[in-house]
């Protein structure tokens, strides 16, 4: 089995656990992944799993878990059912416990920049250095702003932290996560990229998952566009004829899909003490931003999920890790599917061993009700 570390908040060693009845966890990409814990009560150390204490699994200090949750039960049985179910999310979670207040001068924070310095701008801004220092969580630092990713102009308002950086996360294809930094003893908040392993590149060694090759098992694949649409009516400040409104999308016939979004919160006018009129452009330009933020909420669901095969010849965290683009295919099915790796699911179990999960693709509607989900009680208001 696997050994678990425990931590305080404050990075100082607790106790280390190998023999629990059961743990598994999710490690994501976009979203924010989970981690389950069964263990009798009466084993050492047991003492150490409280909440607000950190797990951190093995010696991968990227793995860390903050414990939300605890409960136990007795039965008949007496203490062999007295197990603890320990539940805990990543710690990139409790940036959730904020939300983004923009400047006072300011009705939104914006910011135009590389992915990774709008995502880190959030950070600093609410729960790093934020002009209210009860705001701080003084355990999270920054890594260094290395400027990767795409060019991304934002605007938020009174929206959870963790909910904008998960959307920022799947607009641009930049993962984000916190990990353990045992020497500095802070929580390191940083970005991540995945590498393209699909066959449709030439620079580093292909990644093929498929039954054919019994490296997956246990498939469960969706294609929906349930929940799509790619064309976009932004409406900003006006009455009747005279509001503003801009047209994003060039789909024709069948293929085009509306959605009408409401910006009446863009500014007409700057800001200042003596507001004058804003440039046309760049009304227009911020009318864009708010509803290609929109659109990316509702993509083409494709993803496909399965069993990974312990001993395939790919093996995990060399060969293939969370974040990097593979192929998938299943002929049977007509199936082959370049997407990247938003989650994995590491199960370890006395009687089963070791057992890895996958999804390739992104499932949007679950990861953002998984996420409002695991963040209830940390609602914002919705301006956009």
């Amino acid at each position: 089995m696997k050994p678990i570390r425990i931590f305080d908040a404050d990075v100082n060693f607790q106790a280390e656990i190998s023999n629990y009845e059961s743990l598994m966890f999710t490690r994501s990409f976009h979203g924010i992944g989970d981690l389950e814990l069964r263990i009798n009560r009466y084993k050492n150390y047991t003492d150490t799993l409280q909440k607000g204490n950190v797990i951190v699994v093995d010696k991968d200090l990227h793995k860390a878990y903050k414990i939300m949750h605890r409960e136990i039960e007795l039965d008949q049985s007496g203490k062999a059912t007295e197990n603890w179910l320990i539940n805990a999310l990543e710690l990139k979670s409790v940036v959730g416990q904020r939300i983004t207040l923009p400047p006072v001068h300011t009705s939104h924070d914006n910011r135009s920049a590389s992915a990774e310095t709008v995502m880190k701008h959030y950070i600093s801004n609410n729960v790093i250095t934020p002009v209210d220092g009860k705001r701080k969580i003084p355990q999270l630092i920054l890594a260094t702003d290395l400027i990767r990713g795409p060019q991304v102009n934002w605007q938020s308002r009174f929206k959870n932290v963790a909910e904008e950086m998960a959307e920022m996360s799947l607009m641009s294809g930049i993962g984000w996560g916190a990990r353990i930094d045992y020497a500095l003893r802070k929580w390191v908040f940083d970005v991540y990229e995945g590498r393209d392993l699909s066959v449709n590149q030439s620079i580093n060694s292909p990644v093929i998952f498929s039954p054919l090759f019994d490296n997956i098992k246990n498939m469960h694949y969706v294609d929906s566009d349930l929940n799509y649409r790619n064309t976009a009516y932004i409406a900003g400040q006006g009455e009747g004829v005279e509001r503003r409104v801009v047209e994003l999308g060039q789909a024709v016939g069948l293929s085009r899909h509306e959605l009408f979004v409401d910006a009446r919160d863009v500014s007409e006018e700057t800001e200042d003490e003596e507001p004058v009129p804003r440039p046309p452009q760049d009304i227009i330009n911020d009318l864009i931003n708010r509803g290609e933020q929109k659109l990316a909420e509702l993509i083409q669901e494709t993803f496909l999920e399965a069993q990974v095969m312990t001993n395939s010849t790919f093996k995990y965290e060399a060969d293939w890790d969370l974040g990097d683009i593979v192929t998938t295919q299943y002929t049977d099915w007509g199936i082959t599917l370049d997407a990247r790796i938003t989650e994995v699911k590491e199960i370890y179990e006395p009687e089963t061993g070791f057992t890895l999960e996958a999804t390739f693709g992104n499932n949007r509607p679950t990861l953002i009700s998984k996420i409002k989900q695991e963040l209830t009680g940390m609602k914002a208001e919705i301006t956009r």
